[in-house]
């Protein structure tokens, strides 16, 4: 059990050394004897001695005990701060997900009560395929979910991993997304005077961060519009940027968009979890990086990933 003393107890406490040395100096300064003026010389040198060492020590303190109590309190504040913005994360996460869930799960019950009351063959298989469709999207919904979660807890296999060639990969695999033909995809690497340097970590997963990137690039872009890969070594990071000359981010949506299921106010017409740049920068961080955004609307976007080397 921890025993508590009051603020009043613990400046009085703080002070004890002063009065223990101002108690001294005043005794010696009494004492008599048959040499008063060596006596007196040295029982002023000592009481002095007493009540300046008594001061400094107390001076000393509350000192300390002041320091402690400010960062006690910016402590405390800091902590608050920290719970407050959790538990509003934890809402909003907690109210797209009530909202992600609830669509599906209404139009699926629409469409199961249209179908009970319809004979016609086109009709039910129409209602099957949003069935399907419905059922997909939150299969999908789930998988993110549960990818997100063992992402947070699971080890990260570190390995050598080549950029540039996880890269063009990722350009190869990217290819066969439905928007890829009407965009003007370039990768740069810059590897002059000698190759980017290897990385530690998953490769699966750090190809999975760079495949969200473009695709994201890739579905809020129009047709004809540029998208960049660029790769290159700043100090001792490994830098990749994702640039597009698109319509941009909104700046209202710029502080949400790494958030669990945020999807922005542009985007209601794409499909997608809204996890996709969650996963990025869970990737990211498990491998001791980070990821960044700069955006202008109606000019582009820009991700930017950086690695240790």
């Amino acid at each position: 059990m921890q025993l508590k003393i009051s603020k009043s107890i613990q400046i009085g406490l703080l002070f004890l050394p002063l009065f223990i040395g101002l108690t001294m100096a005043i005794a010696l300064q009494g004492i008599s004897g048959s040499n008063p003026i060596i006596r007196f010389q040295a029982r002023a040198d000592l009481g002095t001695l007493a009540l300046i060492g008594g001061s400094i020590l107390s001076i000393i303190l509350l000192g300390g005990w002041t320091v402690r109590n400010i960062y006690n309190r910016s402590l405390k504040r800091s902590l608050s701060i920290v719970l407050s913005e959790t538990s509003q994360t934890r809402r909003r996460f907690l109210g797209r997900l009530d909202h992600e869930l609830r669509n599906p799960l209404t139009a699926l019950q629409i469409t199961l009560e249209y179908l009970y009351g319809t004979p016609n063959e086109i009709e039910v298989t129409r209602g099957l395929n949003d069935i399907s469709v419905q059922a997909g999207r939150l299969r999908s919904l789930v998988t993110d979910l549960r990818k997100l979660a063992d992402l947070e807890e699971q080890t990260i296999e570190r390995q050598p991993v080549d950029i540039g060639e996880l890269l063009k990969e990722v350009l190869e695999i990217i290819q066969v997304h439905p928007d890829y033909d009407e965009r003007q995809v370039q990768l740069t690497l810059l590897q002059s005077p000698w190759k980017l340097s290897y990385v530690q970590g998953d490769r699966a997963l750090l190809s999975l961060a760079c495949y969200n990137l473009l695709d994201n690039a890739l579905k809020f872009t129009q047709a004809g519009d540029n998208i960049e890969v660029r790769a290159f070594e700043v100090d001792n990071w490994l830098v990749i940027e994702v640039a597009d000359n698109g319509p941009g981010i909104p700046d209202n949506d710029l502080p949400f968009i790494f958030e669990e299921l945020y999807r922005g106010s542009n985007t209601s017409d794409q499909p997608g979890s809204g996890l996709g740049l969650t996963l990025v920068q869970t990737i990211v961080r498990r491998h001791g990086g980070s990821v960044t955004v700069r955006s202008r609307s109606g000019q582009g976007t820009v991700f930017t990933l950086r690695l240790p080397l």
